[in-house]
């Protein structure tokens, strides 16, 4: 027995709720799934169906094409091309990873990376072709197409911007739910929380584009370009949250992590570039804003804005969605509520509505 007569297991009940065991539940929950994804996706990178071309004579090109096809893994995708310069420019398109150029006059050939799509991958594709190369009795140069700044350690600089921007958007849109309750009350308030989600997100998009620019020199690039993107990244993953919220409660809170955070980032292509990672993570991560955003940024950074278009309206996506859905939620909600008063702002979420009490004169309630 306790203090006054209540029991050890009466006082357990008040200082934890059900909801709130419920709660702590999830949290053990999105916790180990955390633990689980970024180990999963992190903990042994290998090689899978990268984009290689080879530039070399026709049937050089096709034979050896043909063996890396053939390598245990499938390390590699490979295509032939017909010239070095066209193979650099599909490089700066994004639309291949590296070029083997084989110089059949000699006994050295060149391979070209792009150290600005991650490091990582640059280093094993070195290790990779430069073993390919000794097998051969062959020597092998290595020129850097789209290099990473020199600010810009292992390349890592757009991911961590980008992720930066994810984190303020989900709690962003956090508070403003959950500072009034975690559901919308009305349709105009979804307006002012989106709107200020907006503005929120013009703001911090041009304060990480700055810092990560002119500021700490990490990337270069277009800084009005990085600002949009940050403004749409924001904003999306702000409105993904607001949605999740308004069909959810508190739990889309959780959720908006579980998507942005647990799934989102190791699925970035950020530590470890997409041709890295393991099936799941490789399929989930161009979806997921945080993977969109981290190959805009190295785009807009290192291969002049190329290949955007895709990213772009996936982000768009998810703002469209996720604003449709909250404004939708609330107006469904506010039909549900009929054409009475719209409860108070600080009104517990899950609490039904009740009729006003009358007040008796004095100011003390009477009960119906």
């Amino acid at each position: 027995m306790t203090r006054e007569g209540t029991t050890f297991a009466q006082e357990v009940r008040g200082a934890v709720t059900v909801r709130a065991a419920l709660l702590v539940t999830g949290v053990l929950a999105l916790q180990m799934l955390f633990i689980a994804s970024y180990i999963g996706a992190l903990h042994s990178p290998r090689a899978k169906d990268v984009k290689v071309a080879v530039v070399a004579p026709q049937q050089i090109a096709d034979q050896l094409a043909a063996e890396l096809r053939k390598l245990p893994g499938s390390p590699f995708d490979p295509r032939t091309l017909t010239d070095e310069a066209t193979a650099r420019r599909q490089m700066l398109n994004r639309d291949i990873d590296a070029a083997l150029v084989v110089d059949p006059r000699s006994a050295r050939d060149t391979l070209l990376v792009a150290s600005g799509q991650g490091a990582t991958e640059t280093q094993v594709l070195v290790r990779i072709f430069g073993q390919i190369e000794r097998q051969q009795q062959r020597s092998l140069a290595v020129d850097d197409v789209a290099p990473a700044s020199g600010s810009d350690a292992e390349g890592l600089s757009s991911f961590y911007l980008v992720v930066g921007w994810c984190v303020g958007g989900y709690l962003c849109a956090a508070i403003l739910a959950i500072s009034a309750g975690s559901r919308p009350a009305n349709g105009r308030r979804a307006v002012i929380r989106l709107v200020v989600t907006g503005l929120y997100a013009v703001l911090s998009g041009l304060l990480g584009a700055v810092i990560a620019g002119p500021i700490l020199g990490a990337l270069p690039g277009s800084v009005v370009g990085l600002w949009g993107l940050g403004a749409l990244t924001v904003f999306a993953v702000g409105a993904a949250t607001l949605a999740l919220q308004a069909v959810f409660g508190i739990v889309g809170i959780g959720l908006a992590i579980l998507l942005i955070v647990v799934a989102g980032n190791p699925s970035a292509g950020g530590a470890f570039p997409l041709p890295l990672l393991p099936d799941f993570w490789r399929s989930i991560g161009p979806a997921l804003p945080p993977g969109a955003g981290t190959w805009v940024a190295r785009s807009i950074a290192y291969f002049h804005g190329n290949a955007v278009t895709g990213p772009l309206l996936v982000l768009s996506a998810w703002a469209v969605v996720g604003t449709a859905l909250t404004l939708a939620m609330a107006v469904l909600r506010g039909r549900g509520r009929g054409p009475g008063r719209a409860p108070d702002e600080h009104t517990r979420p899950d609490a039904p509505d009740t009729p006003d009490t009358p007040a008796a004169p004095g100011g003390a309630s009477v009960a119906p």
